[in-house]
C-alpha cells in the first residue's frame, strides 16, 4: 500500500457535523457533498482515493456531547473500512 492520508479528529470535535466536516475538508471531497452519514459512508468506502488513515480521538466529553451519534458515527467509520481494504480506521477512546 502507498503511504496513506491521515485524517486525525480530535476530542474537540462534538457534533455530527463537525465530524462529517472534518473529514470531508481532510478528504476534498467534491462539493456536492451531502452533510449526512449516508455521504459519509459513500465517500469513505468509493469517493475519496485511498489509501487512507483515520485516526478519530475521543473523549468522555465527545461521547456526551455526541450522544447516540457517538455509536451511529464509530459503527458507519468500521463498517466503511470493513468494506474497503485501504482504509484503516482508529478510534482512540480516553
Amino acid at each position: 500500500m502507498s503511504r496513506a492520508l491521515t485524517v486525525r479528529i480530535g476530542p474537540t470535535v462534538r457534533s455530527r457535523r463537525e465530524v462529517i466536516a472534518a473529514i470531508a475538508r481532510a478528504l476534498e471531497a467534491p462539493a456536492w457533498f451531502g452533510d449526512n452519514l449516508d455521504a459519509l459512508y459513500d465517500l469513505l468506502t468509493g469517493i475519496a482515493p485511498g489509501p487512507i488513515r483515520l485516526c478519530w480521538e475521543v473523549d468522555a466529553a465527545t461521547r456526551t456531547a455526541l450522544g447516540a451519534d457517538y455509536e451511529r458515527l464509530r459503527r458507519l467509520l468500521l463498517e466503511a473500512a470493513a468494506e474497503r481494504d485501504d482504509l484503516v480506521v482508529e478510534i482512540c477512546e480516553r
